[in-house]
Parts: C-alpha cells; sequence; structure tokens
C-alpha cells in the first residue's frame, strides 16, 4: 500500500475514533497529495518518494511555525503544531541520528576528496540526495560544515 492509500485509510480510523488532532494532520496530507497528484504533469501518479518531500517538507513547515508561535508566547498553537508534527513524522522514514549523520557525511567527504570549507558545494550536493528522506538538509549543511572546518 502507498502512502496515498494508506493515509486514506488511517483517515477513516481517525474519524472513528473522533481524533482531532489526528484527522486534521491526515487531511492537510492528503490535500497536499492531491495537489501534488492533479498539478501539471504528473499525470495523476503519486510516487513513494514525491510523498515523503512533501511530508518532509510539511514537517519543516510546522516545527518553523511552532517556533514561532512559542517566541510570540502562543503555547496553545504551538502544541497543536507540535502534534500534528508527530503525525506526520510517523509516515517519514526512520531518521538519522547524528552520530550516523557523522558517519555517512564523512564517508561522503572522503569520496569527493573534500578538504576545506572551500569544497562544502561539493559535498553538499552529493550528501543532499544521497541522505533526502532520512534527514533535514539543515542537519546536513551543519555537519559538512563542522567536519571541513577540522
Amino acid at each position: 500500500m502507498n502512502l496515498f492509500d494508506q493515509v486514506s485509510e488511517d483517515i477513516k480510523d481517525a474519524m472513528r475514533a473522533k481524533d482531532k488532532i489526528r484527522l486534521e494532520a491526515l487531511r492537510g496530507m492528503k490535500k497536499e497529495f492531491l495537489e501534488a497528484k492533479t498539478a501539471k504533469g504528473a499525470g495523476d501518479e503519486l510516487s513513494d518518494e514525491t510523498a515523503i518531500q512533501i511530508l518532509q517538507k510539511m514537517a519543516k513547515q510546522r516545527r518553523d511555525s511552532a517556533d514561532i508561535y512559542k517566541e510570540q508566547n502562543r503555547e496553545d498553537l504551538a502544541e497543536k503544531e507540535l502534534a500534528e508534527l508527530v503525525v506526520i513524522e510517523a509516515y517519514l522514514p526512520k531518521q538519522l541520528t547524528q552520530d550516523e549523520l557523522n558517519v555517512k557525511v564523512t564517508e561522503i567527504i572522503a569520496q569527493v576528496g573534500a578538504s576545506s570549507p572551500a569544497d562544502m558545494g561539493k559535498v553538499m550536493g552529493i550528501a543532499t540526495k544521497a541522505l533526502a528522506g532520512v534527514t533535514n538538509g539543515k542537519a546536513i549543511s551543519e555537519t559538512v560544515k563542522r567536519l571541513l572546518s577540522k
């Protein structure tokens, strides 16, 4: 079962359970999936890779919104965003720990032959493609910068 079908089934389960936050998050996910499926040139198809990219974008939006709400002392809204984030993250692949990320980035640095911060662009190009879906771009960037600065 692909992600689109899984989300559709989980919407029904959330409706039966009367779980408002989960239902709202799932409906938001399905809306984004439908928009991607019907986008020009999509051919009414949605691959799991595209769905994961959409979910990563949604997760980042929830994190950013929660941070803004916390800065503005709106804990009620921040809690709602974080609750939706938990639902979205359940559909994403297991994320790398910092130690695992360090190992992967070190391997990529050795593969590329990078030795200084000036080589960051070469490393980032390969790292973002290789680690897509298992960690976010900000974590990759910070790790690459730290490892190349040594």
